[in-house]
């Protein structure tokens, strides 16, 4: 008795929607309509699941932190002010300088830096043959820690080749299941991938030799069958049978195989299976008239057998070893067998044992525990349903940004639910519709340079974020405290809102930058705690030399303080960009991008410049700087970029020890 099916493909009693009857009649009934069918608890997956983007996400936290924290700062400081100065506090005047302050806080370029980025990411990609349809996913592919796939097409050439052939003349062997073919005798439109990879595997002589034979008639391949068998008639009016399918099948047929023989050609079909080959056995004989009935399959001679290959892309190797750099995990998930997906698997580098392959129906068997455990251990799994892949990515997804890359109407649930969906220009409707980025080219060499794309715009977004709110912060707190000690504003509204528009020109520029390779070695997130601590810190060394600043120029009057303020404020924040864009020695980093150079340039220009211009002076209230205050303008300036560049040393060598502690735990 036949056990029974444990998944629907395994059925034979069950015909799907859609089903094509060739031949044969039958009565059926309905089992299921609707959302209660196979298609239809795959719409139903499609539509419940929502995708949040990781990107989103990310910036969101930081939107509400930065806001809570400024909109808490300046009322703090408003009420202080009214309860220390009392009557000497001008309201009006006082709470437009608090907007314009909050104003310079809030990093307003963060939007058009994000989307600047990304849309130079989203080019760069699709010069790549790269299709992106949600800027954000970028950023996503970035982040990602497994990245599951199927194998055929992405991993393999989607092509089958002659392998290996075990016969006693192979040439003939192959010309005679080229022979056997049930397609035109011209080989023009030959659609099967096994008789497209017989017919190229001869040569031209043997492609005309198969021309000048007629196919008389044919017993077509079924799956009950597992073969087909062609009548073949030559020139000299000589008929031969000639029958071709899965040796299992054929063997028992032949009566002409020699005893010593079997245990040979069983070992040589075990060889080609463990390196994921499927081999199609070959026998004939000769026939005496046109006619052609099953019956006629008897007393075969067996001839060989022919193995095939789907061969691994060239690049899938340096992919797989180029993800392992970028600290990414490889997963396949395929509808094939588990011989087949495993001899990909090892000879990617995937795995070392071709063994190590699980099944969904084994992955479902296991108690939920064990499943969370086997995804995370196991590296290719076989004979996977649409609710089995879903289920897996559901499973990662409790500890990792999982990326899934799919084509089929039964990939759009796992592609719904992926951090980041990736789909084929092939790929059905319904997947395309799931998806977030599309491949024009099929190749896991894209995707991981996407990811390695995406990495590099989130190291220029958190460049802008560290050093606006380093700069930022420190001068908005110092600020704050001073307003309350002194009885004029330490600098006017305007001159906070042009530190503001000079400083972000090449803040907007970071965009373009190049990243040093560090930073593309592990997957990224927005972590909001590491990058406050970096932030809050280089904040305090802004917030000291500030003060610095501020005895020097003090009682020189309200307005020699406020223009030396103003180009403090901004030729520290164009210097501190230098520093923040590296972990490392500054000197030691990537060169800037041609636009970052050239727009600090123009900024420190056009700030040193004004105070000395009529429009500076009347427009913006600036005093001419005299020389000596220009010269120590710029030694504070120098100090505070060594102080600075020392202390960001400090906190990322800290940073990274701590790292290291939490991996070894």
């Amino acid at each position: 008795m036949a056990e029974p099916a444990s998944e629907l493909y395994e059925a034979v009693n069950l015909g799907f929607s859609g089903t094509t009857i060739v031949s044969g009649k039958g009565i059926g009934i309905v089992v299921a309509t609707g959302k209660e069918t196979a298609l239809g608890t795959i719409a139903k997956l499609v539509t419940e699941t929502k995708r949040v983007s990781g990107f989103a996400t990310g910036i969101g936290r930081f939107s509400s932190f930065i806001l809570r924290l400024v909109v808490i700062t300046i009322a703090l400081m408003f009420f202080a002010n009214l309860i220390i100065k009392g009557g000497d506090v001008r309201v009006g005047e006082f709470f437009i300088f608090s907007i314009a302050l909050a104003v310079s806080a809030i990093p307003e370029a963060l939007p058009v830096v994000t989307t600047f980025s990304l849309s130079r990411g989203a080019l760069r990609l699709a010069k790549h043959k790269v299709v992106v349809k949600r800027l954000s996913a970028i950023e996503d592919l970035g982040s990602i820690d497994v990245l599951c796939t199927d194998k055929t097409g992405t991993l393999t050439e989607n092509r089958l080749t002659v392998a290996e052939t075990y016969a006693a003349d192979p040439h003939h062997a192959l010309f005679l299941a080229a022979l056997g073919s049930p397609q035109s005798s011209g080989k023009k439109d030959v659609n099967n991938a096994f008789d497209r990879a017989l017919w190229d595997a001869l040569d031209s002589e043997q492609q005309q030799q198969v021309n000048g034979f007629r196919q008389i008639a044919e017993l077509p391949f079924t799956p009950e069958r597992r073969r087909n068998t062609m009548l073949t008639a030559a020139s000299d009016g000589t008929f031969t049978l000639i029958v071709r399918g899965a040796a299992e099948t054929i063997l028992p047929l032949c009566s002409g195989l020699a005893h010593h023989l079997q245990p040979e050609v069983e070992n040589w079909i075990d060889q080609q299976g463990r390196q994921g080959r499927r081999v199609l056995a070959l026998a004939l004989r000769e026939h005496a008239d046109s006619t052609l009935h099953e019956e006629d399959e008897h007393d075969l001679r067996f001839l060989g057998l022919v193995s095939f290959v789907d061969p691994v892309k060239k690049s899938t190797a340096d992919a797989v070893e180029k993800a392992k750099q970028l600290g990414v995990t490889i997963k396949i998930l395929t509808g094939d067998g588990p011989d087949v997906a495993g001899a990909v698997a090892k000879t990617i580098g995937l795995v070392e044992n071709e063994n190590d392959v699980m099944t969904g129906s084994q992955l479902e068997e296991r108690p939920a525990v064990e499943q969370l455990e086997a995804v995370e251990r196991i590296a290719v799994f076989a004979r996977v349903s649409p609710q089995q892949k879903y289920r897996i990515i559901q499973l990662l997804q409790q500890r990792y940004q999982v990326g899934f890359l799919g084509e089929g109407i039964n990939d759009a649930p796992a592609l719904k639910i992926a951090n980041v969906a990736l789909v084929v220009e092939s790929a059905s409707d319904i997947a395309r519709e799931a998806s977030d980025i599309m491949l024009l080219q099929k190749g896991l060499n894209v995707i991981v340079d996407g990811i390695k794309e995406g990495r590099e715009v989130f190291a220029n977004t958190t460049k802008y974020i560290k050093s606006t709110l380093a700069s930022n912060f420190g001068n908005f707190y110092t600020i704050a405290v001073v307003s309350l000690f002194i009885n004029f504003l330490p600098i006017l509204p305007i001159q906070i809102l042009l530190i503001n528009l000079l400083s972000d020109f090449p803040m907007i520029a970071v965009a373009t930058d190049s990243v040093d390779s560090e930073e593309l070695q592990r997957p990224k997130s927005y972590d909001v705690k590491k990058i406050a601590l970096v932030a809050t810190l280089l904040g305090l060394v802004s917030t000291v030399f500030d003060f610095v600043f501020l005895g020097v120029f003090f009682h020189s009057g309200p307005q020699v303080l406020q223009t030396m303020w103003f180009l403090e404020s901004i030729l520290t924040e164009l210097l501190f960009l230098f520093s923040i864009r590296t972990r490392g020695v500054f000197w030691k980093a990537k060169r800037p991008s041609t636009p970052i150079l050239w727009l600090t340039v123009l900024a420190a220009i056009v700030t040193i410049t004004l105070p000395f211009t009529h429009i500076g002076q009347t427009e913006f209230h600036f005093a001419r700087p005299q020389a000596w205050a220009m010269a120590a303008l710029f030694i504070i300036v120098i100090l505070y970029f060594a102080a600075s560049e020392c202390v960001k040393l400090l906190i990322y060598r800290y940073l990274q020890r701590e790292q290291k502690h939490y991996s070894a735990i």
